[in-house]
């Protein structure tokens, strides 16, 4: 029961820094000015086609297809087959559990093995290839590293050891109700659940964080329309109205 407590606390914790972290960092984008028009061009000129351009980079990674093939790959596997892993952990959360979750759970249990092997591509990429490796970071590699095993942690419980999946149901549903529940002590759940809260934790302060950030890119959310439309970001329209003012009490 005591691991049950720890981990609890320790979720709740990481619940609140990622909700709380994540917020902050998208408000701040709202609030940061956009002082000049640069959209990436060939660019759309009416907000209808901004939209759609949005939902071709978020879905389709478009620029990144066009610019790098093999990055769009793993990119691409990376991130859709995240989408069924976390769409299938629903089912923990979940009671009665959706129809969709349930239909999902044969996909997501066995696109773990995909989204292991594109980030170990991601990877091999930062390593082997000199351009890719004289920007990257070490954090970079270490987000990466954090995601793989975290992705081998959940294989591991799935086909090797497996774990009381009906106790890991107890112990989250009693998370929501603030009715503490046991976990089971098996070391693969529990270094899959401590990496899990890890990421929890990083994610706010990480470059993870180009999920919201993307939709506040000026290079992808401006109308190509400088020539129509004079481009003034609020607070340059606020000086420019106290100019006007102070040159008309001069006359």
């Amino acid at each position: 029961m005591a691991l049950g407590v720890i981990y609890g606390v320790l979720f709740w914790v990481a619940t609140l820094v990622l909700v709380i972290g994540v917020a902050n960092k998208v408000i701040l984008y709202w609030k940061t000015p956009a002082p000049l028009k640069i959209p990436t061009t060939p660019a759309p000129v009416t907000q209808g086609g901004v939209v759609i351009r949005m939902l071709q980079e978020v879905l389709l990674f478009k620029s990144l297809f066009r610019s790098d093939k093999l990055l769009w790959i793993l990119g691409f596997a990376f991130h859709y087959t995240m989408l069924l892993i976390v769409i299938r952990h629903f089912r923990y959360v979940l009671d009665p559990v959706w129809g969709v979750v349930q239909f999902i759970q044969p996909f997501g249990k066995y696109a773990g093995f995909i989204f292991v092997l594109a980030l170990l591509g991601l990877l091999a990429r930062r390593i082997f290839i000199d351009r890719v490796r004289y920007i990257s970071s070490p954090s970079d590699s270490a987000m990466l590293g954090l995601l793989i095993f975290i992705g081998l942690s959940g294989l591991m419980m799935s086909f090797l050891n497996h774990t009381d999946i009906v106790m890991v149901k107890a112990f989250f549903m009693g998370l929501i109700a603030f009715d503490w529940q046991p976990l089971p002590a098996d070391v693969p759940l529990l270094i899959h659940l401590t990496l899990v809260i890890a990421l929890m934790l990083i994610f706010p302060i990480s470059k993870l964080l180009h999920a919201p950030g993307i939709f506040f890119s000026p290079t992808r959310n401006q109308i190509d329309n400088p020539r129509e439309k004079r481009h003034l970001a609020p607070w340059a329209a606020e000086l420019e109205k106290q100019d006007k003012m102070f040159l008309d009490e001069l006359d």
